[in-house]
């Protein structure tokens, strides 16, 4: 085990809050709307890819801190957060397949269905607000 290093989860976590925040400018837009300017298309996928890769570096980070084995992927990282219990562990089964989506944009594995990233939008909106006030209850339960 090693210690926490409590800036660097807290910068995730920042990371994480100021792209909920931009992200809002589209959360409200419908379908055709959001799709009537690229840019805003390839700025909301951006925002939506450094999000989950800031949780889960903080992810990684506090699973190795804790000893567990990093697991093989980015899914499992929720996962495994939610059995070590930093998370609770059905926030951490409805965050995971957000690893698949940041696979999808990064990756490019198939067309990018504007529909499914603007429902994803809103759906972090909530579910990344709960996972970081999950990792600051940890945080602050741990004493830090």
């Amino acid at each position: 085990m090693t210690e926490v290093d409590i800036g660097l989860v807290r910068r995730k976590l920042a990371i994480i809050t100021r792209n909920l925040g931009d992200l809002g400018a589209v959360a409200g837009l419908g379908l055709s709307e959001y799709r009537a300017d690229r840019f805003r298309l390839k700025g909301t996928e951006r925002l939506l890819q450094e999000l989950v890769e800031a949780a889960v570096d903080a992810n990684l980070h506090l699973l190795r801190a804790r000893g567990t084995q990093a697991p093989v992927d980015y899914h499992g990282s929720f996962v495994e957060l939610g059995r070590a219990g930093i998370i609770p562990a059905d926030l951490a089964e409805r965050l995971a397949p957000a690893a698949g989506l940041r696979n999808r944009l990064v990756h490019e594995y198939d067309e990018i269905d504007d529909a499914i990233v603007l429902g994803a939008v809103r759906k972090a909106r909530e579910e990344f607000v709960a996972y970081v006030a999950a990792v600051e209850r940890f945080l602050g339960a741990e004493g830090r």
